[in-house]
Order: C-alpha cells, then sequence, then structure tokens
C-alpha cells in the first residue's frame, strides 16, 4: 500500500515544473509505498503548464496535482526589478494559501491511514520552510540545477555574514568558493547578484538552504565530481543528495508548437549523416535581437556545416525578415530554421553532433544524457555560472562566451560563432566530444539500480520514511 506521502512545491514555471515530475516519477518507480501531491501555483502567462500538466497527469500514476488559489492581489514586474525578487515576492505571498492546503492534506490523509512524510519544494519555493514548521513536517529542498550552483549560494550565505555588499560584475574580482577546483570571476555570477533586490532575494534563498533538513541536486557524482565531495564531508550543512540527471526523455509536445513542423524538422535530420547537424537552441526565453540573428546567420554560413537553428525573437512574428537577403535560399538543403523545437528528440538524434546553448541545466542534462557536446552562450539567470562549469571545470563544453547577457548591447560576430561551431563539430582530436560521450555512459549508469544517482535517491526515502519492513 502507497501510504507515504510527499508534498512536492515547484516553482510555476516549466523549466522547473518538468524536472520535479520527473524526479516525482523516479520516487514512485524506486518505491512501492510513494506517492506524492504536487501543488501548482500560478504566475501570469502560464497556460500552457496548464496544458503540459494535463498532457502528462495520465502518465503519471500515484502523483496528484493540487491548483494554488491565484492571488487576489498579484505584484507586477518592474522595470528596474530583477525577475528572482519578483518570483520571490511570489512565493512569499502564496504562503497562507499554501498552508491551508497543506493542512488540508494532513486532516484528510490521516483518517486515511497516510502519513505524510515531508515537503520537497523548490529553490524559490525555499520560503515555504514557514509551511513545513507550522505543520511539523521535514523540509528538503529539490535543486534544478547543479550542486556547482549550491556551492555558490553557500559561499553567498558565508560572504553576507562579513560582507553585506552587492557583486560588481566588471570588477575583474576572483573568486575562492569552496567545492570549485578554479577561482570563479564575479563576472560570471547571477545577473541577480548585481542589483539590490536581486541581491537580496538571493541572500534570503542562500541563508533559508542552511535550515533545510536536506537538498537534492540535479547532477551526479560523475558530472561533478569536486563540488559533490566537497558537500559530502561537509559538517555544517544540509545532507546532499546528487540524484541527477533528472529529465523527461519522452517529452511532450510543446502547446505552441507546429506537429507537421515537427514531423517535417525529424525527417530532413533522418537524412542526415551522423554527427553532421549543429543545432542552435537558447531556450523557452532566449529571444534574439536582430542584429545578432545576422550575425549567427552569417557565422552559419561561414562554417559551412549542416545546421537546425530554433530561432525565436523580440522584434518580429515573421524572423525572415531579420535574416540577411538570400540567406535562405542559400542555405537550402544544407540548413533548416524552426520556432519551437522539439529539443529533447533532436538531442537525442544520431544526426546531431554539437549544439550552441544558453545554458540553461536542463538543456545541459539533455546534451550530456545523448553525449551532444555544447558551445556555451548564456544568456540570463545562472547561466554564466553554468557555463563557467562546463567549461573551466569539467572540460565539458566548448567557450564561445562565458559571460553574455541577453539585455546587453554586446553583439557575438559571426567569425566568433563561426570558430566555435567547428571548434565543436571537428570531430579529428576533439577532446571536449570524447569526455561528454565518457561523461553520457557515466550519467546513465548513475541512474540505474546500484549507480551513484540511484543510492543518492534509496538514501533520500530511508531519511524520509525509513528502510523498506
Amino acid at each position: 500500500m502507497r501510504n507515504a506521502e510527499l508534498i512536492f512545491i515547484p516553482t510555476p514555471t516549466i523549466g522547473h515544473l518538468v524536472p520535479f515530475l520527473e524526479f516525482a516519477r523516479r520516487l514512485i518507480e524506486q518505491d512501492a509505498r510513494i506517492r506524492i501531491t504536487i501543488l501548482l501555483m500560478k504566475l501570469q502567462g502560464q497556460s500552457h503548464m496548464d496544458s503540459y500538466v494535463k498532457s502528462i497527469a495520465s502518465s503519471l500514476p500515484f502523483v496528484r496535482f493540487i491548483d494554488v488559489p491565484e492571488l487576489e492581489e498579484k505584484p507586477t514586474l518592474g522595470t528596474t526589478q530583477s525577475v528572482e525578487a519578483y518570483v520571490y515576492d511570489i512565493i512569499e505571498r502564496n504562503i497562507p494559501l499554501v498552508r491551508n492546503i497543506v493542512m488540508d492534506i494532513l486532516t484528510s490523509l490521516a483518517l486515511d491511514g497516510v502519513n505524510v512524510n515531508g515537503i520537497v519544494a523548490d529553490l524559490f519555493c525555499l520560503p515555504m520552510i514557514d509551511v513545513a514548521k507550522d505543520a511539523s513536517l521535514p523540509f528538503h529542498v529539490f535543486l534544478t540545477t547543479n550542486s556547482g550552483f549550491l556551492a555558490m549560494m553557500k559561499y553567498l550565505a558565508d560572504r553576507h555574514c562579513k560582507d553585506t555588499s552587492l557583486f560588481v560584475k566588471d570588477s575583474g574580482e576572483m573568486l575562492s568558493i569552496p567545492g570549485f577546483v578554479n577561482p570563479v570571476p564575479a563576472k560570471v555570477l547571477p545577473s541577480a547578484l548585481f542589483l539590490e533586490d536581486g541581491y537580496d532575494a538571493y541572500v534570503k534563498l542562500a541563508i533559508l538552504f542552511t535550515k533545510a533538513k536536506g537538498v537534492l541536486v540535479n547532477s551526479s557524482f560523475d558530472i561533478e565530481p569536486c563540488s559533490v565531495s566537497h558537500f559530502h564531508h561537509e559538517q555544517n550543512y544540509p545532507s546532499v543528495y546528487a540524484v541527477g540527471p533528472i529529465f523527461n526523455r519522452k517529452a511532450h509536445p510543446h502547446p505552441d508548437q507546429d506537429l507537421a513542423r515537427r514531423d517535417e524538422l525529424m525527417k530532413w535530420l533522418d537524412d542526415q549523416p551522423e554527427a553532421s547537424v549543429v543545432f542552435l537552441c537558447f531556450g523557452s526565453m532566449g529571444k534574439l535581437r536582430g542584429p545578432l540573428v545576422k550575425e549567427i546567420a552569417h557565422g552559419l554560413e561561414l562554417c559551412q556545416y549542416r545546421f537546425l537553428w530554433s530561432l525565436r525573437t523580440e522584434e518580429v512574428t515573421n524572423v525572415e525578415l531579420l535574416l540577411p537577403e538570400g540567406f535562405l535560399d542559400r542555405v537550402a538543403g544544407r540548413g533548416m530554421i524552426c520556432g519551437w523545437s522539439p529539443q529533447v528528440e533532436i538531442l537525442a538524434h544520431k544526426a546531431v553532433g554539437g549544439f550552441v546553448s544558453h545554458c540553461g541545466w536542463n538543456s545541459i542534462v539533455e546534451s550530456l544524457w545523448f553525449g551532444v557536446p555544447i558551445v556555451t552562450w548564456p544568456m540570463y539567470a545562472e547561466q554564466q555560472l553554468n557555463a563557467f562549469l562546463m567549461v573551466k571545470e569539467l572540460n565539458l563544453a566548448v567557450d564561445m562566451r562565458l559571460d553574455y547577457r541577453a539585455h546587453s548591447d554586446e553583439l557575438v560576430s559571426a567569425n566568433e560563432i563561426e570558430t566555435a561551431v567547428r571548434c565543436v563539430m571537428n570531430k579529428d582530436n576533439n577532446v571536449v566530444r570524447k569526455r561528454v560521450m565518457d561523461i553520457s555512459k557515466m550519467a546513465r549508469e548513475a541512474t540505474m539500480n546500484g549507480g551513484s544517482s540511484y543510492l543518492a535517491i534509496e538514501k533520500f526515502i530511508q531519511d524520509v520514511i525509513g528502510t523498506k519492513p
């Protein structure tokens, strides 16, 4: 009988929800006692999240979803405010609503003989630790990003005790962060740490981490040996479980996706030689400005490799208007351009040999799983730190840019793009490609019965529920 309940509280965005659902699936498959309730808060303009949940719910037995009522008064994202501070504000405002739901769950499940064993919350949902305290429940964090990010957060909490000043992006300062082999340039820290309200939000989160019972990271010992080992030897910090890589291997189509176009893309890939196509995609928020679109197009012409480009822009709906005149004719047969793309399917395809990416951790996890080396082009959030981690710490990516920011006026040149694509697609003496293929094999083994990530999940289950009878 499944009589051990966990309550999951994800940040209400697709990028955070998807790994949460996959982690729920992994727990349920690994232990027959577990059932899960997922609380869904609301952000503005998130209707596709409801569509996604409906599309996947039937494939998740023993998982139920409860919608948190919408806030009566919603904050607005101001022009000077960081997104992180805005999301933190929304999560705090949801605490009373979530508390009511959790208390109702405790009452109703007690009548059914089901024990609620704890709350598992996302990074931005750390303020929900207050709900866990009120309900006398253990509180764990499922961090949908990597162990290096957690090391940075611990460093931030420790630093703030001694120095409360903001970081300066262009200071040239090199930070000695325990868990990193190399000094970390301040310029690759998350953008919010350079803004007053963003810094405040991050510090609050960093301190709340220290009050959790444990932290689960979407990584593995094989991917991040240094930082994972660092936390295993850290005495005065919550338990850290490296349970990844976790992602949806059977990704459902996005509601905005043209399925006929998807079939056309996959058929085109079927006709290409193995590892001959470079895939370019910059995430759900990675919309490009016109001058950058032209530089990318020019770079793709110069390098002469086959390409599949998922192109979304800030300026026009018809992206052809931003492309250089005659570009589509000149690359006909050699390249394809699409809007939304089935990223997991594309990275899994044998024709794809390289990935120009914004370095969101979900995308990195997918590329590592399928053995596709990355060219780093970070855009926002913690992606600059991810790029640094992949290039300098782990030697798992080709460095085009480590500190690019989406809203800067900086232009990445066609020549830079050409050079990076040639580097990642070169099959001769490609150290990065060999490393990525090795890590792909190890990451898969880590998630199998007896692997390091499988055992980390087993340890987490024992810690929150107890050993199997």
